[in-house]
């Protein structure tokens, strides 16, 4: 549970732009915004590999922002990393207070022996839950233990956290647990038609024709 929040420290962003952005990553930091309960947005910089450390493993962390000097109690609403090194791009916070109901997307983690024989297959990777802002889980399970093939486990079948409310019909598959041998069984072969070995064709003629060209030059 996110009951404890992070602290962080924070500097008032004055300088925009992408190049201002590239310059604050260079530097080892990561530009933010703070919005919510009505305050305009809010832009501000923080240390990169303090709130990455923070973000790792929560993507719902709760966030104590000391911004030189004044406490902001944020919730993090959508972060951007690097697509190929570890880092963090940018990150959106939310405002919150410690007594308000907030609706997040929780991520769902399977737990559990299955069935021989079995395979199970996640319908719904996050699950939109209510939850007090102090005790929002950092992820929702499902048990698969004696789940028999041929079960479909739905919203209404979970387990929940106490003080924790699904936002989404009860009905919703979550995992969906089916026979191994059969899910393997309706798998087709994958038999190129003519017209992809065609174009494989005309790529594979284009790459020798490059390659002659690239030679020439």
């Amino acid at each position: 549970m996110a009951n404890k929040a992070t602290t962080l420290k924070a500097q008032n962003r004055t300088d925009f732009g992408k190049g201002s952005a590239r310059q604050a990553r260079r530097a080892g930091q990561v530009p933010a915004v703070v919005y919510g309960h009505g305050t305009d947005p809010r832009h501000v910089i923080l240390d990169e590999h303090a709130t990455r450390l923070a973000l790792r493993s929560n993507e719902n962390a709760l966030i104590e922002l000391d911004v030189e000097g004044e406490s902001v109690l944020v919730l993090t609403k959508d972060v951007q990393r690097h697509p190929i090194r570890p880092g963090v791009q940018h990150v959106d916070f939310l405002v919150v207070n410690r007594n308000e109901r907030v609706e997040v997307e929780i991520p769902v983690a399977i737990i559990g022996d299955p069935e021989p024989g079995t395979i199970h297959m996640i319908d719904s990777s996050h699950l939109l839950v209510s939850a007090p802002v102090t005790a929002i889980p950092e992820t929702i399970e499902v048990d698969i233990t004696g789940v028999a093939a041929g079960t479909v486990i739905t919203v209404a079948d979970l387990k929940l956290p106490e003080n924790v409310e699904a936002a989404v019909d009860a009905e919703t598959a979550v995992v969906n647990v089916a026979d191994e041998e059969a899910v393997t069984d309706e798998v087709p072969e994958t038999v190129p038609a003519e017209g992809d070995e065609a174009a494989e064709g005309a790529e594979a003629a284009e790459g020798e024709s490059s390659e002659e060209e690239s030679s020439e030059e």
